[in-house]
């Protein structure tokens, strides 16, 4: 049972009902995917396999009292996480003591409905860092690879819209560094299957780590055309009881990827959802250019699900043709229907941005994006 990068995908009662009935789920163990899916045994675990965390609770805060007594010993700003969050929800950023408790109340709540889970935790909040995270396979029997790692920076309410490989402007010393941990994190853990360890990287260049998302990933396409290695493939290998049939020697890192989410969104309605009829549907072609979608001419976009339409991949030899040939695949969708939105030609925007394309971004770019 391949359970996609949906709710299933980090789901441990859902691997185990799959194991009850004979079937094999592809990914972790349940007892590792529910460690690490819970996010406060997560940062227990990293912490005892000697990665770097943010200051902040390892355990769940559970009342105001507790959040006060928290927030006081690691300063402002600070963020507010669901324990069992993921996608981009159950997260509030405190800048001043007056609205941490309006925002411990809120994101409890949240959490509740969104995860069936109120438990919070508290950390340090690091404004203008870079979201970098590394693509992991680990087997049954030991054996770990990273396959070099991703810059998420370009996010709006922490979910991704832009990613590539490798990470730009980051020293091969640290990106070395970041490699090493999220290897070592998945080797003390007992990971299995295909994972990604993520990490925020400070403007003094030390880096993290944030979570680790159990399951294959949107963005994974990137790290498949700078490596060659197919993802989904190796996660059946690794199902079927095979050894990974290659070392960290034989990884080699070639180029530059670069991923963009079609949403069906409105970005000049704060990112609406724009559910609707797809009356055409033309994806760009040409070559090293990918594009994994499910719409078509006459599909018709439904309102309740993730907004996600199509996902565009180029390759490139470096960042700058990779850019370039990115905005030219961007200019070739075309996507139409009344009523019918996409982010496309703001993702062309951002990617003429100076800030994107001098690769001195970081998390908040879109916010000063939106403002300029």
């Amino acid at each position: 049972v391949h359970p996609g990068y949906g709710f299933l995908s980090e789901d441990a009662d859902f691997a185990e009902a799959c194991a009850a009935e004979g079937l094999i789920f592809i990914g972790p163990p349940p007892e590792v995917m529910r460690r690490l899916g819970d996010k406060s045994t997560a940062r227990a675990a990293m912490t005892a396999a000697g990665l770097p965390l943010l200051p902040g609770a390892v355990e769940p805060v559970r009342d105001v009292e507790t959040a006060r007594r928290v927030a006081d010993e690691i300063g402002y700003p600070l963020i507010i996480k669901a324990v069992a969050g993921g996608g981009g929800r159950g997260m509030r950023i405190v800048t001043e003591e007056s609205a941490l408790v309006p925002a411990f109340e809120e994101t409890t709540a949240t959490a509740r409905v969104l995860f069936n889970d109120g438990r919070v935790y508290l950390e340090r909040y690091l404004d203008g860092a870079r979201h970098v995270e590394v693509q992991v396979l680990a087997d049954a029997y030991g054996n770990c690879v990273h396959l070099g790692e991703r810059d998420c920076s370009v996010q709006r309410r922490h979910q991704k819209l832009i990613e590539e490989s490798p990470a730009p402007r980051l020293p091969e010393g640290l990106a070395r560094r970041i490699r090493e941990a999220a290897v070592r994190g998945a080797l003390a853990t007992g990971y299995v299957g295909a994972g990604t360890f993520e990490f925020l990287v400070g403007e003094d260049g030390e880096f993290y780590f944030m979570e680790v998302n159990c399951r294959i990933q949107v963005e994974h396409p990137v790290s498949e055309m700078v490596t060659g290695v197919d993802l989904v493939q190796e996660q059946f290998r690794i199902a079927s009881g095979e050894r990974l049939r290659f070392g960290q020697s034989d990884v080699e890192l070639r180029g530059v990827a670069i991923e963009c989410r079609i949403n069906a969104e409105d970005p000049a309605r704060g990112f609406l959802p724009t559910p609707g009829l797809v009356e055409e549907f033309v994806p760009p072609g040409g070559a090293f250019v990918r594009v994994d979608t499910h719409a078509c001419g006459g599909y018709r976009i439904p309102p309740d699900y993730d907004s996600l339409l199509a996902k565009v991949i180029v390759w490139a030899p470096d960042r700058s043709s990779a850019i370039t040939r990115m905005r030219n695949a961007l200019a070739e969708l075309r996507v139409r229907g009344h009523g019918v939105h996409t982010t496309a030609a703001y993702l062309d925007a951002v990617l003429a941005d100076p800030r994107f394309a001098g690769a001195t971004h970081h998390t908040r770019l879109l916010d000063d994006f939106a403002a300029a």
